[in-house]
């Protein structure tokens, strides 16, 4: 891809419906602090322009494995940094079996893409709403403190896993589009969380975690974990009950 074509993606890329309501509202307040005061137009602009690239809902390419390994990859279900890895004991809330887990934990910055996609192909078997405080969502306390909605999905190939959207310092709003009973692909769109928050994702001890604590994701493209490999001895952290 050219600079040329490069910048026409990035001007043409969808916007999630959700950020519709919210780019009228800065376009309209543009116009009218530009009209009591010009020099204002220029603010009102860039916040406009950003409100935009909040909202942006790029397409994605999910890997997928072919033949018996088919369905046996976890996708990440956010855009943004790894913050955490760790094995754990999950609390009652998350709807998993008693035991050791692991939870990879995915923080989306305020310039991240907020859309939240589907990390396997399954059905929605277990919803739950947990209002909270709305504490910065990088903080060990945001999974068990701020507000959160929980999902778990009984994968395609027999196994559980749960995946939880949270609210975090500015963001106050978890939208979710599933419920109990949908289907979802590897990839899909079920959500969406504003402005700057996290997702947590647990799946069993004893499958292989591909990415490192740090490294940059992308919702329905970066591989966080694989079926059909081992898992290597990551931080342990079984108190959260």
């Amino acid at each position: 891809m050219n600079i040329i074509d490069s910048i026409k993606a990035s001007i043409f890329t969808p916007i999630h419906p959700a950020g519709i309501p919210f780019i009228a509202i800065f376009f309209i307040l543009t116009v009218i602090i530009g009209w009591l005061w010009a020099p204002l137009y220029f603010a009102g602009i860039i916040l406009t322009v950003w409100c935009i690239y909040f909202f942006r809902n790029p397409s994605r390419v999910t890997p997928v494995l072919s033949g018996s390994n088919k369905n046996n990859l976890i996708i990440s279900p956010a855009d943004g940094k790894v913050i955490e890895i760790s094995k754990i004991n999950p609390s009652e809330e998350i709807g998993l079996p008693e035991g050791n887990w692991t939870r990879v934990c995915v923080f989306m910055n305020v310039f991240d893409v907020h859309v939240n996609r589907s990390p396997m192909l399954g059905q929605i078997t277990y919803k739950n709403y947990i209002p909270g405080s709305f504490f910065n969502a990088s903080l060990d306390k945001a999974s068990s403190e701020n507000e959160r909605l929980v999902l778990g999905m009984d994968t395609e190939n027999g196994k559980k896993i749960a995946f939880v959207q949270i609210a975090g310092l500015v963001a106050r709003r978890i939208i979710c589009d599933v419920d109990i009973g949908s289907s979802l692909k590897a990839g899909e769109i079920f959500g969406l969380i504003r402005f700057g928050s996290r997702v947590d994702i647990y799946f069993p001890s004893d499958v292989a975690v591909m990415v490192l604590q740090g490294q940059k994701m992308i919702a329905g493209e970066t591989i966080i974990g694989d079926f059909t490999k081992s898992s290597k001895p990551v931080k342990e952290n079984l108190d959260e009950k």
